[in-house]
């Protein structure tokens, strides 16, 4: 058995209460549902003196519906999956929340957490003897990307579902430290290196994930894994469009997951679908565009030459359901 490092536990019960806790002990971090924190702990991955738990706080599982809507971000998977506003208006968000995990672990893991979730690498995710063996890696412990040995940057995969849906819905989130609350796009919350991923100040808690008006948009969120039942991702898609009266595209956005150390937003290929209709061609360029920007390393399921291939394919697929065609028997199932 794997028994986890000893800590200090502190269960607040606001948001204010958390944020002073953080202040208050250098080092410590937050356990939201702890379905990646608390596995990660056992294999000495990460080793917090602390830990705030944010269970027993009401604030963060708040939800509203206004001219957007406005996610708690300790609303848990299944609750999100369970939301017909969500399912309807942000569809996106919708599928991936249900596409993570299992059932079980959907139950336990929250929105703030999966948009928080750490890096992944085939060497980092081991056990504690498992990475001595190897003389570690820079993530964790050592001095060398084993994935790149003359990298300078750690290239650990953000693995995230939810993150590439809400950045292509143009959500926002809410920091909130002891110091105050700061409101920046989900987009920046995310860095491309594997070891700092995240802007978000280890004194700071997410707290809030607004999402802006739906109205003339759609969204899909794609996922390949090698099973389809419960796997992280080796690449995800989210598209959305907004539809004009005449049928063509006024705006888009294109977000890959799995393909780098944070979600990747494809500027270029959602832009050279915006005048015109969501035609064969145009959709054959975006995912061309696509292909071109993503960029998986081998640190992860699947060959990475194939890996980067598919992406052209899931990107066509996703933007082939915008587009209103029957894309079922090719989700196999979902």
């Amino acid at each position: 058995m794997i028994r986890l490092p000893e800590f200090d536990y502190h269960a607040p019960r606001s948001v204010g209460e958390a944020a002073m806790l953080l202040a208050a002990h250098p080092g410590a971090m937050l356990l939201a549902g702890g379905t990646d924190l608390l596995p990660n702990m056992k294999r000495r991955q990460q080793t917090p003196p602390a830990l705030v738990a944010l269970a027993n706080v009401a604030e963060l599982k708040q939800r509203t519906n206004g001219v957007g809507h406005s996610f708690g971000a300790g609303l848990t998977l299944a609750e999100i999956v369970r939301d017909d506003g969500a399912r309807r208006e942000c569809t996106a968000l919708y599928e991936a929340a249900a596409q993570v995990a299992t059932p079980h672990l959907r139950a336990m893991g929250t929105l703030g957490g999966n948009l928080c979730l750490d890096t992944r690498c085939n060497y980092y995710d081991q056990s504690y003897e498992w990475r001595k063996a190897i003389d570690f890696c820079m993530k964790k412990d050592g001095e060398r990307c084993w994935v790149a040995l003359s990298s300078p940057t750690c290239l650990a995969v953000s693995s995230t579902d939810t993150a590439p849906a809400l950045i292509a819905l143009g959500a926002t989130v809410v920091l909130t430290s002891a110091s105050g609350t700061r409101t920046v796009p989900l987009e920046d919350l995310y860095a491309n290196d594997g070891m700092r991923y995240l802007t978000r100040r280890p004194d700071e808690i997410l707290t809030r994930v607004d999402v802006p008006s739906q109205s003339g948009w759609r969204s899909t969120y794609w996922k390949l894994r090698r099973r389809g039942s419960f796997d992280f991702p080796v690449l995800g898609v989210a598209a959305a469009v907004k539809v004009g009266a005449n049928g063509s595209i006024e705006d888009a956005r294109i977000v890959l997951g799995a393909v780098s150390s944070r979600p990747l937003v494809c500027a270029r290929a959602a832009a050279s679908l915006v005048g015109g209709p969501l035609s064969d061609p145009a959709i054959a360029a975006a995912a061309d565009l696509a292909f071109a920007v993503a960029k998986p390393m081998d640190n992860t399921d699947f060959a990475l030459v194939w890996r980067k291939r598919v992406t052209r394919d899931f990107v066509g697929y996703a933007l082939r359901q915008l587009r209103g065609d029957d894309m079922r028997a090719r989700r196999k199932g979902f």
